[in-house]
């Protein structure tokens, strides 16, 4: 009986181990229902999705491998292509559109072009007047009158000093010979990389550069309306005051020191600060009216660059100095000389023309012809012309106009007229 009974528990013991072992995965699956989804395993299959809808039905030959049911994400699949983009894709989009013939498509090249390109133009310029104070002008002086060789301030109340001038008057130093400043005036055509000059005018007695030289002599009008490639400077002499004091220009080099000054700032008046070099060798006319004549006839003599001076006008303003006029004329045959005059000062100017001749120098006594290297005029206006009045009218109405117009009709004279007369 045991015999029988072996067997059959066995067979018990094998149906309970086959039971169990069918009971057991079924246990865990039913365990992993009530468990929220990976994410990780959710991101996968929501890709995957894609792949099993365009398979379906079909079988893959290699078995369906975990690489064949979750590929790795690609770049290009997470985010929208340009042709997807919403801002391209909107409903006007799919509406029926009229064939429209595109415009050919531009070239991803650039055709190069056989005008030189200017990477920055300079706007256009306006013409500028402006006052700027330099220290070679002619004040404030502390040296010596070479007429006397005492010292130019020659009288002192408490701790004020001035200068007693020829006539007994006096004038005081703060009031009369301060003023450094200089009238600098830039026409809107004028171009510095052209054949240019630079005038300069020294105003006579009882001037300022604001009330007489700017507005009732309109000498940077005149130079505007001449239309030649000139600039101007004006120092200030002698404040509102009778006196033709030179101060600075008294000094040997003292006109050479101002000029240099003076290239730096028309380099920066005009905006280009390389321009310092040409405004430094560019030739120069010297105007001189009325008591002007002192520093005009100093700055020839002594002044360090009479070399560069192209040319002297002098408008009814020899009142001496004769012998310094004589010799730069003589020397300097390649510029030119002009003196207008009223009878007020037709003596003194007679006696020059008979000092040139006598040089052998040729003289000529109007207007009408250019201004040529050499040209020596002497010009006696009506009698109805007066002093005060001269630089606006004396042979001709702005005769500094006129002066430049002639000078620009002779290239030798190395000024060009780039702007044509109003």
């Amino acid at each position: 009986m045991r015999a029988d009974r072996i067997p059959s528990d066995a067979r018990g013991r094998a149906l309970r181990l086959g039971l169990i072992s069918a009971l057991v995965p079924l246990s865990l699956t039913l365990v992993q229902c009530g468990k929220a989804p990976n994410p990780a395993a959710l991101a996968a299959n929501s890709q995957a999705n894609v792949q099993v809808v365009a398979k379906t039905n079909q079988k893959v030959a290699s078995g369906d491998t975990f690489e064949d049911r979750f590929p790795a994400p690609q770049f290009s699949e997470r985010f929208p292509s340009a042709s997807e983009s919403l801002l391209q894709r909107q409903m006007s989009d799919f509406s029926p559109k009229r064939a429209v013939q595109q415009p050919p498509e531009q070239a991803p090249y650039k055709v190069a072009s056989l005008e030189p390109q200017v990477p920055y133009k300079r706007p256009a310029r306006e013409g500028l007047t402006t006052l700027v104070s330099m220290k070679s002008s002619a004040f404030p002086y502390f040296g010596n009158n070479p007429a006397s060789d005492a010292p130019f301030l020659n009288i002192a109340k408490g701790d004020r000093r001035g200068h007693r001038s020829y006539s007994g008057r006096v004038f005081w130093q703060d009031e009369t010979y301060n003023d450094s400043r200089v009238l600098v005036h830039v026409p809107e055509h004028f171009d510095a990389r052209k054949p240019g000059v630079i005038v300069v005018f020294f105003h006579g007695n009882g001037a300022t550069l604001e009330r007489d030289v700017r507005d009732r002599q309109l000498v940077p009008k005149q130079i505007t309306d001449s239309g030649a490639n000139a600039v101007l400077l004006a120092p200030q002499m002698a404040v509102d005051a009778a006196d033709s004091s030179a101060g600075k220009f008294w000094q040997p080099g003292g006109f050479k020191r101002f000029m240099a000054e003076a290239a730096e700032h028309l380099a920066r008046v005009t905006g280009d600060p390389n321009g310092a070099r040409a405004f430094a060798s560019m030739p120069i006319v010297i105007v001189g009216y009325s008591g002007g004549f002192l520093p005009t006839a100093w700055s020839l003599e002594v002044g360090g660059i009479s070399e560069r001076v192209r040319g002297v006008v002098l408008l009814d303003a020899v009142y001496g100095e004769l012998d310094k006029f004589a010799s730069w004329i003589e020397s300097h045959r390649s510029g030119f000389f002009v003196s207008a005059y009223t009878r007020h000062t037709a003596r003194r100017d007679r006696e020059l023309m008979s000092m040139l001749r006598q040089k052998g120098i040729s003289v000529a006594e109007d207007m009408d012809q250019p201004l040529r290297p050499g040209s020596v005029v002497f010009v006696e206006t009506a009698d109805g012309i007066t002093h005060r009045d001269y630089v606006t009218r004396a042979w001709t109405q702005d005769p500094l106009k006129d002066v430049l117009v002639k000078m620009a009709a002779t290239p030798s004279l190395a000024l060009a007229r780039v702007a044509s007369s109003r």
